[in-house]
């Protein structure tokens, strides 16, 4: 007997309570999931929306992430709050910063990712996040970047032309329909980076919200980074001890 893999469906790994240490003196509460029975083959360091827009840790992208892909393409999946976010895990200390500060949080996430010896890091970056990640992304050792609805409001033109400079991927989800930035502009936008790929979703809409478009961005994300795991998995034995959250 099987369940289908959609909504809130938790599938086994190893769930860790965890918390960041920032340079600036800030503890921030986070969640690490593992693979339940096998080293991990690659990370996902996740950076989620704007937190004075409700955006967090659990924000349902990243959360379903974690509750899927460890066990459905063998990565580890960390979250955390970023600075005077709340989430159900709790909340983390300071307060928001428009991404200045934040820079420390990313700093903090990637030296958790090196003290555990995480494989293969990727910043995931949805909304905000996606800023944190071009802004802050080059200074740390990441394999590239994963960017899901990037509103560009924060990064500057040369924050994002400097990864022309370097080899690591850029790899960009682009709503049709999103708020901020859509296909046409993003081409654009993203055009000083000539290695950059960008995928448009059609249909898609900055929340990705659907069970078609989870399906998608977890996709696009496994085949970025794992794409032997591909295709997902539609269906989980329920043997398998998958829980609801």
């Amino acid at each position: 007997m099987t369940v289908q893999i959609r909504g809130p469906l938790l599938l086994p790994a190893r769930r860790e309570d965890i918390e960041l240490h920032t340079a600036d003196g800030l503890t921030l509460v986070g969640e690490l999931a593992l693979p339940e029975a096998s080293d991990p083959v690659a990370t996902l360091v996740t950076l989620h929306p704007l937190p004075t827009a409700g955006g967090f840790m659990d924000s349902h992208i990243l959360r379903k992430a974690a509750a899927r892909l460890p066990a459905l393409a063998d990565l580890a999946v960390l979250r955390f709050n970023t600075r005077g976010t709340t989430s159900a895990r709790g909340t983390s200390e300071g307060s928001f910063e428009g991404g200045v500060g934040e820079r420390f949080d990313v700093e903090a996430a990637m030296a958790f990712v090196q003290e555990r010896g995480l494989p293969r890091p990727w910043l995931v970056g949805w909304s905000f996040g996606t800023e944190l990640a071009l802004k802050y992304g080059l200074e740390h050792d990441i394999e590239g970047v994963i960017l899901l609805s990037p509103p560009l409001h924060r990064a500057t033109e040369d924050e994002v032309a400097a990864w022309a400079e370097d080899p690591r991927s850029v790899i960009c989800l682009i709503p049709e329909h999103d708020d901020y930035l859509r296909p046409t502009e993003a081409t654009e936008r993203f055009a000083s980076i000539p290695d950059a790929r960008l995928i448009a979703i059609e249909g898609g809409k900055h929340l990705w919200v659907g069970e078609s478009q989870t399906r998608r961005v977890l996709t696009e994300i496994v085949a970025a980074i794992n794409a032997d795991a591909l295709p997902l998995p539609t269906e989980w034995p329920v043997s398998a001890r998958s829980a609801a959250e």
